[in-house]
């Protein structure tokens, strides 16, 4: 028998966090390098220390892209000027410009490179062979009833409240506040409800002194973020005064990386369900679309999506199974959790049926050879509303009417 009563808890990082840092950058490679070629094969990851940058990886543009005017080569070679200045400009907008971690001053090194020939034969289509994925692996989604956006409450809440705080600093209302914070919300479910708040963690990193010159302390930083806190958890309450902690250790002035080494794809729980689901084995930020570790993860989650607005299941866990060349997924597994209204095996057929699950069919049907991926590297891959410019269209629910019809005598 699962179980109906318990609590379950889950973290967020701003876009200040050391990892989070790195994920925006890679991210901002890979938008840079799709606005020049949609078909760009990229993959880049970034370190971040103290005042340095390090980004390393393999790309690969079409030939038509590379001519003299390519904005990402220089002489048919990387154009390290323009991957700086990228690497720049997105730690610039975070907000880091510290004596310890400054847009401006920090060294950067670029050791990007071209793609691997043997990957690349892998995964290019030739003659009567689709093009394949990128890699092998195991890629989840998941949804659920929780949220008006489909996804687990805690999660939801804990990225809620670290850009209702973000927001707020970059808008000018909380000089105070530095770039890298952390939340963490625990929330009590009755009946397998969420429905009250037992504990609330947010760190934020803040400045040494306000402006009278008082050194600031975690008391002080509790009153700033209290009613970013209190306004995200309206649905479920505040917990008690004893389980709310803010910066619990008392003080926290040295941050980003800075303060923690930072590196590409180490928050993946934190990009997906808060582990209220599982997991794939591999990240998402610093990939081009034709990696299954970013799109079939996005098309799980679709998938999971839909079927949940649907009214099908109050829960849904897609996954989805891929070999390296192949152009079809080896399994596509559903589980509903207990929750559904359908048969699982007649769910998965006419999901099969809906989408394409090659990674081609993937990719046009979500539209992902595009620019829209920086966007994605803070505040979570999944639970926010589709860009105008193609961006989240994982978050789209076009398939209910289809579902609806499928199942319509259940």
């Amino acid at each position: 028998m699962p179980l109906t009563d318990y609590v379950f808890t889950s973290e967020s990082v701003s876009e200040g966090h050391p990892d989070k840092v790195c994920d925006q950058i890679s991210d901002a490679v890979v938008d840079a390098f799709l606005a020049v070629d949609p078909h760009a094969r990229v993959a880049c990851e970034t370190l971040a220390t103290t005042n340095f940058l390090c980004m390393a990886g393999e790309v690969r543009l079409n030939k038509k892209a590379c001519g003299p005017r390519a904005p990402m080569l220089k002489n048919g070679k990387i154009n390290t000027a323009k991957i700086d200045a990228l690497a720049r400009d997105a730690v610039k907008g975070i907000g880091y410009a510290q004596k310890g971690f400054h847009w401006k001053h920090a060294k950067v090194l670029v050791k990007l490179h071209g793609q691997s020939a043997d990957i690349a034969q892998g995964v290019d289509a030739a003659g009567n062979k689709d093009e394949g994925a990128g890699d092998q692996g195991i890629m989840f989604g998941y949804a659920c009833d929780e949220t008006p956006e489909l996804m687990p409450a805690p999660i939801q809440y804990a990225h809620n409240i670290l850009r209702a705080i973000s927001e707020a600093r970059h808008a000018g209302n909380e000089p105070m506040l530095l770039p890298d914070a952390k939340s963490q919300v625990t929330l009590r479910y009755v009946h397998g409800r969420p429905a009250a708040c037992a504990a609330v963690v947010v760190s934020t990193q803040h400045a040494e002194k306000d402006k009278k010159g008082k050194e600031l302390e975690a008391g002080d930083v509790k009153t700033i973020v209290r009613p970013y806190v209190e306004k995200v958890l309206q649905s479920v309450g505040m917990p008690s005064e004893g389980s709310f902690y803010v910066n619990p250790t008392g003080r926290f002035v040295i941050g980003g990386p800075d303060g923690d080494t930072g590196l590409t794809g180490r928050k993946i729980i934190v990009d997906t369900y808060g582990g209220a689901a599982p997991h794939g084995g591999g990240a998402f930020s610093g990939k081009d679309p034709t990696k299954v570790d970013r799109s079939a993860a996005y098309a799980a989650r679709y998938l999971a999506k839909n079927v949940v607005a649907a009214g099908l299941a109050r829960r849904c866990v897609i996954q989805l199974a891929y070999a390296i060349g192949v152009s079809h997924p080896l399994s596509v597994y559903v589980d509903t959790q207990g929750t559904g209204e359908v048969d699982e095996q007649k769910l998965s057929t006419v999901l099969q049926e809906l989408v394409n699950l090659s990674p081609r069919g993937i990719r046009e049907h979500l539209a992902l050879n595009k620019p829209i991926y920086q966007r994605t590297a803070a505040y979570g891959h999944f639970g926010r509303e589709p860009g105008k410019d193609g961006s989240f269209s994982w978050e789209k629910t076009d398939l209910v009417p289809q579902l609806k019809t499928a199942f319509n005598g259940r």
